[in-house]
């Protein structure tokens, strides 16, 4: 889906995820505090994981033609990578001090 779009309608595209990432970033910020990674922080690890989503989905061979097929993906992507980012610093605060 990714490698279909022009160079405008990508950088609408990225746009419009780290607008709507640091929304939510700022959300998430305020309830898990030192846990995450800061409002900044959250909002590129939610961006990343987006993308990262749609792209590993391609690469399995899911077709992700519509957009209504490809924001739930992303979506998931995005809270998947941010909660093992999450639960890897917690347990690395929790085993080194």
């Amino acid at each position: 889906m990714l490698w279909n779009l022009g160079f405008m309608w990508l950088a609408m595209a990225v746009a419009a995820v780290v607008i709507l990432s640091f929304i939510v970033a700022t959300a998430l910020n305020a309830l898990i505090g030192e846990e995450g990674f800061g409002a900044t922080g959250n909002a590129a690890v939610m961006a990343a994981g987006f993308f990262v989503g749609i792209y590993l989905a391609n690469s399995l061979g899911y077709r992700l033609a519509d957009v209504r097929q490809a924001i739930p993906v992303g979506v998931g992507g995005a809270f998947a990578l941010f909660a093992l980012l999450v639960m890897l610093k917690a347990a690395m605060r929790r085993l080194i001090g």
